[in-house]
């Protein structure tokens, strides 16, 4: 359009319908239509990589268990990151794939120039030149057979399933990350409970036998031995008060949350789900969906069209071009008299099919070749080695699970027990045939027995994520009974 407005300003009008009547026009023509599917391209791919809106995930600042991959898909500034390079990776793509269509180039020596001069010789008049000059030309070149180009798009389209691959698996490292923190805050909420009622245990046992000393039949070692244990509680609470608060800062900094705002987290501690499937399964499905083992694949397949892309540098590329060059000239040049409305016009068009060839370069493409056929070997080695880390982190992980089954069970059970055992103790104490040794004693088996069930709940849940990260599986909100003769609540987990 540029090129037409000049045209128009500096040449005669008849000119330029003869000179564009036929070459221009049929150029022009060529190639907008060759242009037309590029420019309908691109923004496709590059939708799947925006966000979602966050769909009230809070709802007045109460934040639940399954409202996490939301929050954090559209909150955590590192996924933020990784989606502006699957954005990048995509406009690579385009640029690639724009190799296949006509390229168009303009080019002006002086728009305009101005020429002014004179000419001395003694054998002739002498001459003079005062002109305004205008030589744009147009150039239109298409590769119709390009070796490389084929190629250096499926390797453009490779990298951009790489760069979706990895923002998922960030994505799934994140939520396993969040929900983690998310069960720390849980267990540290229960470990704070569990020290609460240690102190007011202590408490009790205090008073118990400070009324025995008051009444005569207490020592006063029983006094300060309680005291002690209730020291000791106490500062056991505050340290599990701060362990609290660090946790849920943990939780809100990667859920990318104000740290100042107050949230209401569900605190109470439970298992979040049950698993249901065999180890097989969880290993045959984990090797099929993992993201990193095919990016490993992807790479392996783009090292090997590099190294086909080298091999395919010594090929002839041939291609069609379209120049049009026209020159526009007002005032005389090298007359003995000028004449100012002097107009002069010219144009060419040349069509030609040409091609290169890189014949010989010493042999560095074919060097740089084998090099990526080596590199691709390695990827073989790099997809097996990753294959059996998978399924050596699958098998811990559905071990540790069933390890920590039993671990919530027997615990419960502990609990139980030694519930009985401390009432039995304070019970023996109350009437002299105990000490307030034993009452202590039963109290701190009591304190560990909940904690360990703490811990293994806990265990329990991150393992579970975890094998739901590894596996692509998902946890069942139900499970089978275990053992149907089982009467007893605490011997089934499906029942805990």
């Amino acid at each position: 359009m540029i090129l037409l407005r000049i045209l128009w300003v500096l040449a005669p009008r008849k000119d330029l319908h003869i000179m564009f009547k036929l070459p221009f026009r049929s150029s022009i023509a060529i190639y907008l239509f060759c242009l037309g599917p590029f420019t309908s391209y691109i923004s496709g791919t590059i939708a799947s990589t925006k966000s979602i809106p966050v769909q009230k995930s809070l709802n007045k600042d109460n934040i639940k268990f399954e409202d996490i991959p939301i929050i954090l898909s559209n909150n955590n500034l590192e996924l933020k990151s990784l989606q502006e390079l699957v954005s990048a990776a995509s406009y690579n793509l385009s640029s690639k794939i724009s190799k296949r269509y006509p390229s168009l180039d303009l080019n002006a020596n002086g728009l305009p120039q101005y020429l002014y001069g004179k000419n001395y010789n003694s054998s002739t008049p002498n001459t003079k030149t005062s002109q305004f000059k205008a030589n744009p030309s147009l150039l239109i070149r298409w590769d119709i057979i390009d070796p490389q180009r084929g190629l250096e798009i499926n390797s453009a389209r490779r990298n951009y399933e790489i760069a979706k691959n990895n923002f998922e698996i960030k994505k799934y490292d994140l939520i396993q990350e969040a929900k983690l923190r998310f069960h720390r805050f849980q267990q540290s909420y229960e470990n704070r409970q569990n020290a609460s009622i240690a102190v007011d245990l202590s408490l009790l046992s205090l008073k118990d036998a400070k009324s025995k000393l008051e009444v005569g039949i207490g020592t006063k070692f029983d006094v300060l031995e309680a005291n002690s244990q209730l020291a000791r509680d106490r500062q056991l609470l505050e340290e599990k008060k701060i362990i609290e608060e660090i946790s849920i800062i943990s939780l809100k900094e990667i859920l990318n949350l104000d740290s100042k705002k107050e949230l209401n987290i569900k605190n109470k501690q439970r298992l979040m789900g049950f698993w249901n499937y065999r180890l097989n399964q969880n290993i045959n499905n984990g090797l099929k969906n993992s993201l990193s083992l095919k990016n490993i694949n992807l790479q392996g397949l783009i090292k090997k069209n590099q190294a086909k892309i080298f091999k395919n540098a010594n090929l002839p590329t041939i291609y069609i071009s379209n120049n049009l060059s026209t020159s526009f000239s007002k005032g005389s040049a090298l007359t003995s008299s000028l004449d100012p409305e002097d107009n002069r016009s010219s144009y060419l068009n040349t069509i030609s099919i040409n091609f290169t060839w890189n014949i010989f370069n010493g042999g560095q493409n074919i060097n740089s070749s084998k090099a990526k056929k080596l590199e691709f070997e390695s990827e073989k080695y790099a997809y097996a080695n990753l294959k059996n880390i998978l399924k050596t982190n699958i098998t811990e992980t559905y071990l540790n699970l069933i390890k920590n089954q039993t671990k919530v069970i027997s615990t419960k059970k502990e609990i139980k027990s030694t519930e009985e055992a401390l009432r039995l103790s304070r019970l023996r104490y109350e009437v002299g045939i105990s000490t307030l040794k034993d009452v202590l004693l039963r109290q701190k088996e009591l304190t560990n027995a909940r904690t360990k069930n703490i811990d293994a709940i806990y265990n329990y849940n991150i393992n579970l994520d975890k094998l739901e990260r590894l596996t692509f599986l998902k946890k069942r909100p139900k499970c089978e009974t275990i053992n149907n003769e089982m009467k007893s609540k605490i011997y089934s987990l499906c029942d805990y």
